[in-house]
């Protein structure tokens, strides 16, 4: 069964790529009755706002959170950990729609505005142990949330170091060096909150497929992909390149 990608709005053609090099296919997920037929499902970045507005009107909300609830594998990247998550603060009059399931806060907007967008070095020793490649990852953060508190089945796979006058949300009280948690999983979910499917770098998705426990079709066609460093060269002058400015 391939991997769905809710396909509602914002960067779901990306993550269907990414999983194309990696040898899985992806699909197009935008009605209740097509999550019948995927074995996981990646919720992309995008407008969290709109996406929920959307997914209200598509009446695709229960449907989500039952696939939460079997156990299948669900990753969220940026406006999809904000989904995934059961609070979210920081968001516009009226809130929104959650899925839930991740036991967490999340701060809507932590990191500020479009124009305060940014690329990291973020260290990923659990990511480089399963994965292999190297030890930190080129995250991107657009229009970013964060993690501000998790509960204690949750994972923490990747944090942060920011500097105090960095940080947004205003409630926060951060010294300088303040470490924000990017990245977490809980049982079956899986949420960044960067966008790994606008890098040349798919050990995030090959982390995720292989979090499809009992799936042995989509597993083998993972660990049969070429290596991190061969996808790496092959890719590198043909993926476009983003200018944001670098936290070093």
């Amino acid at each position: 069964m391939p991997v769905g990608v809710l396909a509602l709005q914002g960067s779901f053609n990306e993550h269907i790529a990414a999983l194309r090099r990696i040898g899985v296919k992806g699909v197009e997920i935008r009605k209740a009755e097509q999550l019948d037929n995927v074995s996981s499902l990646i919720i992309p970045g995008g407008e969290s706002t709109t996406m929920a507005k959307l997914a209200e009107l598509h009446n695709l909300f229960p449907a989500l959170r039952e696939f939460v609830k079997m156990g299948k594998p669900v990753w969220g990247t940026c406006a999809g950990l904000i989904f995934l998550a059961n609070k979210a603060t920081g968001q516009k009059e009226g809130g929104q729609e959650l899925v839930g399931g991740l036991d967490c806060t999340v701060h809507r907007n932590f990191f500020g505005s479009q124009i305060q967008s940014f690329e990291a070095e973020v260290p990923v020793p659990d990511l480089a142990a399963k994965e292999g490649g190297p030890p930190s990852f080129r995250a991107v953060f657009i229009r970013a949330p964060a993690v501000l508190e998790v509960g204690p089945d949750v994972e923490v796979l990747a944090s942060i170091s920011i500097r105090s006058t960095e940080i947004v949300d205003p409630s926060q009280e951060a010294q300088p060096d303040t470490k924000v948690i990017v990245a977490v999983k809980q049982g079956n979910l899986l949420a960044t909150a960067f966008h790994p499917e606008l890098t040349i770098d798919s050990r995030w998705h090959s982390y995720f497929v292989k979090m499809s426990v009992g799936n042995n079709e989509i597993v083998a066609s993972s660990s049969s992909s070429s290596s991190y460093e061969d996808q790496e060269s092959f890719l590198y002058n043909k993926q476009p390149k983003t200018d944001l400015p670098v936290y070093e």
